[in-house]
């Protein structure tokens, strides 16, 4: 893929690099300067960065009932923006050092609604906050049978409560376009489902209903 900006990570001075803040989260203070557009370099520029690792989010889908699954929690974050704090949300996870992405993907999906996914792709990666955070989540999409899906989820050792919906993926859209739904990941994931669903129909189509296929 071909890169607008003429410059690489290496067009980047860091001075200083101090993790100020080591609690559940890190926060990291940089010092750093840089190759500016015009030519020359910047002065010194000091920035926190919030450190939380990066993260997994992943869409089942099933085409037979033409149904997605999203799962509901608390998000303390949204309790200054919205009417309500709790989500609707793709099921998600913050993937350790060296653990291998899908595996990360297959894991949350049991742990958050109780689902086996064996069939999974992969739709894109971004970065959440770049200005703030180093954070970059993988999304993926995985087609499995939603019949039996649902109840309620999680790690109580995590402090987890999560409810499990399984929606008519139109239905879904609708939300989307409301307004309902609102969190970058199942934006993101439900807009890459909305341009790819008519290739999954087709495929599903000539395959047939062996969703489960590994």
């Amino acid at each position: 893929m071909n890169k607008i900006s003429i410059y690489k990570s290496q067009d980047v001075e860091i001075i200083e690099k101090k993790r100020v803040f080591d609690g559940f989260f890190k926060i990291d203070k940089y010092a750093f300067r840089h190759k500016l557009f015009n030519g020359g370099t910047s002065d010194i520029i000091y920035r926190e960065i919030f450190e939380r690792g990066h993260a997994v989010g992943v869409l089942p889908y099933d085409p037979v009932s033409q149904s997605i699954l999203l799962v509901e929690q608390v998000r303390i974050g949204a309790i200054e923006t919205t009417q309500s704090p709790w989500l609707l949300e793709v099921i998600a996870g913050m993937v350790d050092d060296h653990e291998d992405f899908a595996h990360v993907a297959r894991k949350e999906a049991e742990e958050e609604a109780g689902l086996t996914l064996n069939e999974l792709e992969f739709m894109l990666s971004y970065l959440a906050s770049p200005g703030g955070t180093s954070e970059r989540l993988h999304l993926y999409f995985a087609k499995t049978d939603l019949t039996h899906a649902g109840g309620i989820h999680g790690l109580e050792c995590e402090g987890e409560d999560i409810k499990v919906h399984v929606l008519p993926v139109e239905f879904a859209f609708q939300l989307l376009e409301q307004g309902e739904i609102d969190n970058a990941a199942t934006v993101i994931s439900l807009q890459w489902l909305q341009i790819n669903l008519p290739r999954i129909k087709a495929e599903f189509d000539v395959k047939g209903s062996d969703i489960n296929a590994s």
